[in-house]
């Protein structure tokens, strides 16, 4: 076992190491210049589309909304508590600013990947419209590049597993035992009772569900995060300050602090945006493509939205408040030093702002990873696979409550990362299709136009 451990943890730091990075934040940076920082200029309109997508725009089998909401169950995780707070414990301040500039350019590729995804879906014997990387790498590039679509179909059937759902599952029952004392069988029975519920209702019900927990639990946590910085408003400034000066000098120890390099706060800050994100992942078009919308480019401007609030507003709460509390130099890492934050602040009451925010987080992340997973399974297996997948998904959330996770955690990270190669690749290739379907959009809008030039 200490052999495959060896074994993948050397494959992860390759996969994960600066190539891969480069990778993610060239194509994202590609993608915005191609599409002439249209994902900035046309934030507002994406709102506007998000609300207009409270009600089907056309074939489907979700709202816009709730698609998104969807991807938001998924991707509004551990990474979000748990990772921000890993990324400032090993590259300093810093890290935040390497995760903003991730996430701006991550809106470009979420963008990109959306409309793509709606652009080449199809529609299963059920009447379910599946799209997502496999899709538009078959449909998009051609037969010869099948074999892309395949690898990017198991990655992310096995990587489904993983990190979206035994790693979460652990995350809930620790959090739940560690706050209310209930122990982990119990938190993985119920967490599986209720996953199966809203299983057995396919996408449909898990758009509705997510649909109804997450502006809840985000809110919920951003408010608690902005009271914690309204305690310390003198301590927003130099915080600030801190962030932007450590993104590009080292930073020394302090505390229990090791200190970190330059390097050290791209390579961390960029790495934890990425999987708390997921942009260039190849997960978050699958949602979108079920999304009732008739227009690839108006769905695009929905997904974009949601790394803006992922990353640029949910990561940079918890960030700015480990940072401004000084819990950062407590020597803790992970759930652990931003409880320490949230909980300096908020005697008494940050402890459970935080255990609460795992729970749901981490909960809805199992749900909104089902989606993917079964998408993958259904590629490559046929609609035969769904109800065998539910099953053995809902049978591993109380299997992964009592695993030891590090290993878990190494493979489904290395997994992820294998995802995002092939889909970055059809990124690159089928930019043109993206630009084209951009520009063809709103030049069939005047009053759009002006906003910002087409690309």
């Amino acid at each position: 076992m200490e052999v495959i451990t060896a074994w993948v943890g050397a494959l992860n730091g390759f996969v994960w190491g600066p190539p891969m990075l480069v990778l993610i934040l060239g194509t994202g940076f590609f993608l915005m210049i191609g599409l002439r920082f249209m994902p900035l200029a046309k934030l507002g309109f994406g709102f506007r589309m998000l609300w207009r997508g409270r009600v089907a725009q056309g074939e489907g089998d979700i709202p816009p909304f709730q698609a998104l909401m969807t991807v938001l169950s998924a991707t509004v995780g551990t990474g979000n508590i748990a990772g921000v707070a890993t990324a400032i414990f090993l590259g300093g301040p810093g890290a935040l600013f390497w995760m903003w500039c991730t996430a701006l350019v991550g809106m470009a590729t979420k963008y990109a990947e959306a409309v793509l995804a709606m652009h080449y879906r199809e529609v299963d014997g059920q009447g379910n419209h599946l799209g997502g990387p496999m899709y538009y790498i078959k449909l998009g590039l051609g037969r010869k590049w099948l074999w892309m679509a395949t690898a990017f179909a198991l990655f992310g059937l096995l990587a489904g597993f993983g990190i979206g759902n035994t790693v979460q599952a652990n995350s809930v029952a620790h959090a739940a035992q560690s706050a209310f004392g209930v122990p982990l069988w119990i938190s993985g029975v119920v967490m599986a009772a209720f996953a199966g519920l809203v299983l057995i209702g396919g996408i449909r019900r898990i758009g509705e569900v997510s649909a109804a927990l997450v502006p809840f639990m985000a809110v919920t946590y951003v408010i608690g995060g902005l009271v914690v910085l309204a305690t310390n408003l003198d301590q927003i400034g130099p915080a600030l300050e801190l962030i932007f000066i450590q993104a590009f000098s080292p930073t020394a120890a302090a505390g229990g602090f090791a200190g970190a390099s330059v390097a050290a706060a791209i390579q961390f800050g960029v790495a934890r945006g990425i999987f708390s994100n997921e942009a260039g992942l190849g997960s978050a078009p699958i949602a979108h493509s079920a999304a009732q919308s008739d227009d690839p480019v108006a769905q695009g401007t929905v997904a974009m939205i949601g790394t803006f609030i992922d990353t640029l507003i949910i990561c940079t709460i918890t960030g700015l408040v480990i940072v401004v509390s000084g819990a950062w130099t407590s020597g803790l890492t992970g759930a652990a030093l931003s409880t320490a934050a949230f909980e300096q602040s908020l005697p008494g009451v940050g402890s459970y702002i935080v255990a609460l925010g795992l729970v749901l987080f981490a909960f809805t992340t199992i749900l909104g990873w089902s989606v993917y997973g079964e998408r993958c399974a259904e590629y490559l297996f046929g609609e035969r696979a769904i109800t065998p997948f539910r099953l053995l998904w809902v049978l591993m959330i109380p299997v992964g409550t009592l695993l030891q996770l590090d290993f878990i955690w190494l493979v489904a990270d290395t997994l992820n990362a294998l995802m995002a190669i092939p889909n970055l690749i059809a990124l690159l290739l089928l930019s043109p299709v993206v630009f084209r379907l951009t520009r063809e959009y709103f030049e069939r809008q005047p009053s759009l136009v002006d906003e910002t030039p087409p690309p």
